[in-house]
């Protein structure tokens, strides 16, 4: 298989001309946030904007400015004209997990679920499992950001053996990207509590059961969770964030993207490192040279698994892992079946790519691997 082609695209330094930041109040598993902030208030980047409502995290604003809209999903930030990237850091806790909740940390690989929650597992004869697998095709800013420091992981990883009481962690990547599996054995020449271990390049290797058996080479039942098996498995961007948020106080803020699709610059896939949250995704289509021709959809996430979004409203939120500009979408106006998979697109997306071509569906069909698991399709085997 061709490596995918790759540019990066690293804005660190600039700031873009728009204006108006949205936060979704829902970037989690979990209710909405609360907001904690009154319209017409000014506020600092890297100040809480929002709460949780029971399960779910904290909201930062990524930029300086005054709040001039909220409503139930939602608060829209005016930036000031003038930003820089210093932050209001979080305040000083005692030990990782109230770092982490302070920092509003969730699990970015699309998840989307809280992080202190997960790490309040004591595991004192298992593992971490980094997942650094970065399972959807097209996307590249994990794998880019390994290949360039490893180290931010890797003491992610560490604070997370700290926190649940692991001795000993893997790092799943797939043996592919051999310059970001040399970037880490590199950086870890002389340790065997982590280990890489590098895993096929197979869709979808990044889900949970399917990474703990590729590397203990054994099943977990759709009805387990990982913790079963004695692993916590934490996304590599999420280990980044930990990092941060203990070594330097930072809140989740900013975010690593990656855009690619129909777009006037190619077929590569453009890397962004720390893009603030709630910026327009249009605006960095607009960065990539804008969208080629004329265009099907506006994927936010990866391929597989990712959700059609209004090109004028999607925004960089703490789980988007991409944004892919699509095909016009081939017109059919017969009849057409839907086989529904649980490692990709669910029937509702399927039914919603097969209206937007025109057709009409006549029939669904689960696929033979589909085990329903507590209103959820699970894969008996995912990746096999």
């Amino acid at each position: 298989m061709h490596s995918t082609k790759l540019r990066l695209v690293d804005l660190r330094q600039q700031y873009f001309m728009v204006k108006l930041f949205s936060f979704p109040l829902k970037m989690h598993v979990g209710a909405p946030d609360v907001p904690v902030v009154k319209e017409g208030k000014e506020v600092k980047r890297g100040e809480c904007i929002a709460e949780p409502n029971g399960l779910g995290a904290k909201i930062h604003t990524s930029v300086s400015g005054k709040v001039v809209k909220i409503t139930d999903t939602e608060i829209i930030v005016e930036a000031n004209d003038v930003q820089t990237e210093e932050y209001v850091k979080i305040k000083e806790t005692d030990n990782i997990l109230d770092a982490i909740y302070e920092a509003g940390i969730v699990g970015a690989g699309g998840a989307g679920f809280p992080t202190h929650i997960k790490l309040k597992a004591q595991i004192p004869d298992g593992y971490i499992i980094a997942n650094c697998v970065e399972c959807e095709p097209v996307l590249r800013h994990n794998i880019k950001l390994i290949e360039e420091n490893p180290g931010i992981v890797i003491r992610g990883i560490e604070c997370a053996m700290k926190v649940t009481g692991a001795p000993k962690a893997y790092i799943g990547i797939k043996a592919k990207n051999k310059k970001a599996v040399q970037s880490l054995k590199n950086a870890l020449k002389g340790r065997n509590d982590i280990e890489v271990s590098e895993v096929k390049n197979l869709y979808p290797m990044g889900e949970e059961r399917a990474l703990i058996n590729a590397i203990f080479g054994k099943w977990l039942e759709p009805t387990q969770l990982p913790l079963e098996a004695k692993c916590v498995v934490i996304n590599g961007e999420t280990l980044v964030n930990i990092t941060r948020a203990v070594e330097d106080r930072k809140p989740v803020i900013d975010k690593d993207i990656t855009i690619a699709g129909k777009l006037n610059s190619g077929k590569e896939s453009h890397v962004f490192f720390q893009i603030p949250v709630g910026t327009p995704i249009k605006e960095l289509i607009e960065k990539c040279g804008g969208i080629k021709g004329q265009y099907g959809e506006l994927v936010v996430g990866g391929p597989y698994t990712g959700s059609a979004q209004d090109l004028e409203k999607a925004v960089v939120t703490k789980t988007s892992g991409g944004a892919i500009v699509t095909i016009p979408l081939p017109e059919y106006k017969g009849k057409m079946g839907l086989l529904v998979c649980a490692c990709g697109a669910n029937e509702g997306r399927l039914r919603d790519i097969a209206g937007k071509m025109g057709s009409n569906v006549v029939s669904v069909v689960n696929c033979k691997n589909i085990v329903e698991s507590k209103g959820a399709a699970k894969c008996k085997t995912p990746g096999e």
